[in-house]
């Protein structure tokens, strides 16, 4: 009855419904949890600190070499 009021044959719309409800397969299903978010914005913060610290490690070389240079 679908596939007569969308004037599609009733073949197609079974290929849709098969292609289309099923999860695809090329790409996996990664389920993420509080707990997995937590741990993700753990390590994340802890990058960025250590990133903070060489940043700023650079920063007091290349102003030292700057210096030295003079």
């Amino acid at each position: 009855q679908t596939a007569k009021e969308l004037g599609i044959n009733p073949n197609t719309l079974h290929t849709w419904i098969s292609k289309y409800s099923k999860p695809s397969q090329s790409r996996p299903v990664v389920k993420r949890t509080d707990e997995h978010l937590y741990d993700e914005l753990k390590r994340l913060k802890k990058e960025n600190t250590r990133l903070k610290e060489e940043r700023d490690i650079l920063k007091k070389a290349a102003a030292y070499f700057a210096q030295e240079n003079q």
